[in-house]
């Protein structure tokens, strides 16, 4: 599946975790960040859940 994401809009949203940039895993179908949390937001039905509880966090 691939994930419907405009670049500029990538450019805009950051995590709300940390603050980092985002980045499309279109095989999870998640935005990860690519700041220092590492956090992985998932996407359903083509709209990002960027919200802390929903994410997935990164294997120690």
């Amino acid at each position: 599946m691939t994930l419907k994401f405009d670049s500029w809009l990538l450019e805009v949203l950051a995590c709300p975790n940390c603050g980092g940039g985002l980045r499309a895993d279109d095989a999870a179908s998640e935005l990860v960040c690519t700041g220092s949390c590492g956090y992985a937001y998932p996407v359903r039905d083509d709209i990002a859940v960027l919200l802390i509880d929903e994410a997935r966090t990164p294997a120690p």
